[in-house]
């Protein structure tokens, strides 16, 4: 439960805390074992929704008609903000780094703006992501 507490306050690294659940459940419980073939595969979805986080903000930033160095800004955003302003900093230093780099490429402050919402379709699409992970976990132990 505390992993979808991360979906909403970022700062809280959802994925890692669903690991460390997966954990406690198979060495805490005697009776209760995971099966190898739910790690991999819980590994290839962490996998995924890491990739996710990163991916979604250049695509979406791409998708709403930015640049090359807006999709990089993206990128960048998302790292710094993991850091900068938790746990809001994830949604608004992309968004900023992405609005500034658009205006210095040349776009009007529209273009900019609807680029720079990109990334935060790309954060809800992410979170979205993560709840799946969560909530096919959370249905296997049960």
């Amino acid at each position: 439960m505390l992993a979808f507490v991360g979906l909403i306050k970022p700062i809280i690294p959802s994925v890692l805390v669903l690991w460390v659940g997966f954990l406690i459940y198979q060495f805490g419980f005697h009776n209760q074992h995971l099966s190898w073939v739910f790690y991999v595969s819980m590994a290839l979805l962490t996998i995924l929704i890491l990739c996710a986080d990163f991916l979604a903000n250049k695509y979406f930033v791409n998708r709403f008609g930015g640049s090359k160095f807006g999709e990089y800004a993206a990128l960048i955003g998302v790292v710094i903000g993991c850091f900068v302003l938790p746990p809001f900093g994830i949604i608004i230093i992309p968004f900023i780094l992405v609005f500034i780099v658009e205006l210095i490429q040349g776009y009007s402050f529209e273009r900019a703006v609807k680029v720079s919402i990109g990334s935060i379709v790309a954060f809800l699409t992410s979170s979205i992501a993560q709840a799946s992970l969560g909530h096919k976990s959370l249905k296997k132990q049960q």
